[in-house]
């Protein structure tokens, strides 16, 4: 398979696998917000591809699931696209330039940075335009009580998911073909990063769960 096409190919099915989980896999968090692992599968596939790739398929994944199972339209998508963006290609971006697991988990974080400083300014300029009978004021005493600690969790989920799932998933596409060479931050398998993702993981469950009200 030439290697255009089968970019084109780890695309589509990175954008596939995307809004499935977008499809089966949404999470209540608080008020209309909810937690999709979509932007990890984007994430891993900017990994691989590049941040242009991310952002292609970020654009995709956010138009489909606007005229399939989205309810707040155009301006519900563009969020979609801002929100993930500003974590996928930052995370790429970074590893790109530094192709080994440091690299990955400073994109990651900055990427994590990135989406929560973002989505801050974007929520206040935009959520008043379709959560109906909401100020700009009201969304302004918002910001840190409701849609920081939102962002931030999802941020957290988004990159101890990453951490965790981009090894098996690499190998997977490996053995596909789709994939050819061994990335370096995918060999640089060290139990302590596992055991750090893992309770990062676990505490941002607690973190929602308590937030919830159910524990």
């Amino acid at each position: 398979m030439k290697p255009n096409v089968k970019k084109m190919v780890l695309i589509a099915m990175m954008a596939a696998v995307a809004y499935l989980l977008v499809f089966f896999i949404r999470i209540p968090v608080v008020l209309f917000l909810n937690y999709e692992p979509k932007d990890v599968i984007i994430t891993i596939g900017g990994f691989l591809l590049g941040p242009m790739s991310a952002l292609a398929t970020s654009l995709v994944v956010s138009f489909v699931e606007m005229v399939t199972i989205s309810t707040t339209g155009p301006i519900g998508a563009l969020m979609n696209f801002i929100s993930t963006c500003s974590f996928v290609c930052t995370a790429a971006l970074i590893y790109k330039k530094r192709r080994n697991l440091a690299g990955a988990v400073i994109g990651l974080l900055v990427g994590s940075v990135t989406m929560i400083a973002t989505m801050l300014l974007w929520n206040y300029l935009i959520t008043p335009l379709y959560m109906t009978g909401t100020s700009r004021s009201q969304i302004a005493d918002m910001l840190i009580p409701v849609f920081l600690p939102f962002n931030a969790l999802k941020a957290g989920f988004n990159t101890t998911l990453t951490l965790l799932l981009y090894k098996p998933l690499v190998t997977a596409l490996r053995r596909t073909g789709l994939v050819e060479r061994k990335s370096p931050a995918a060999g640089s398998s060290k139990l302590g990063l596992y055991i750090f993702s893992a309770a990062l993981l676990i505490t941002c469950i607690l973190l929602l769960l308590v937030w919830r009200g159910v524990i």
